[in-house]
């Protein structure tokens, strides 16, 4: 006879944080990020325009497995098919619509209309895309289960769908 014991828990971190040998202190400011008050009372982009914060901008994060994006998409622009291979993307849509989409592992083509308060998630690792149809602004957030998330463009798949959601675009505007 065979036994198998798995054990399963959540990660057990034996420290808050990580601090970085080129920091003295880990007050209050170590924690606080505000490169994102920029976008606030700013005019909308002509042009689709991501922030985001990882391990990199914001050395906080090292050690807690996320990090965080804000997306902006003025009327007929699309944030390009790409994938993030170590994180799954979950996107929060604050205003605006807009059209989502992911190919998954059997190579079928996911896509949903999302409207202001909805969330989207794109697994792990998919190619995925969104689109600005609307005559809006949509603004978006995407929080990943990783502190230095990796995004790996798709041109095969980007080089026709620009020109589907932008003919999709004109025609929706008929």
């Amino acid at each position: 006879m065979v036994a198998q014991v798995i054990h399963g828990s959540e990660i057990d971190l034996k420290l808050d944080s990580v601090i970085p040998p080129n920091i003295t202190t880990d007050d209050a400011n170590f924690f606080t990020h505000t490169a994102f008050r920029v976008l606030i009372g700013a005019d909308p982009p002509t042009a689709f325009k991501f922030m985001k914060v990882s391990e990199a901008e914001f050395p906080a994060l090292n050690g807690q497995g996320v990090s965080y994006a804000v997306l902006q998409f003025p009327s007929g622009s699309l944030n390009p098919s790409h994938r993030h291979p170590h994180s799954a993307e979950l996107l929060f849509l604050l205003i605006g619509s807009l059209k989502v989409g992911f190919v998954d592992a059997n190579d079928v083509l996911h896509t949903q209309t999302l409207q202001a308060g909805d969330l989207f998630i794109f697994p792990v690792g998919v190619v995925h895309y969104q689109y600005n149809y609307g005559w809006d602004l949509a603004f978006a957030i995407s929080a990943f289960g990783s502190a230095n998330v990796r995004t790996i463009p798709t041109p095969g798949l980007s080089k026709r769908l620009p020109s589907l959601a932008r003919l999709m675009h004109q025609m929706l505007r008929r």
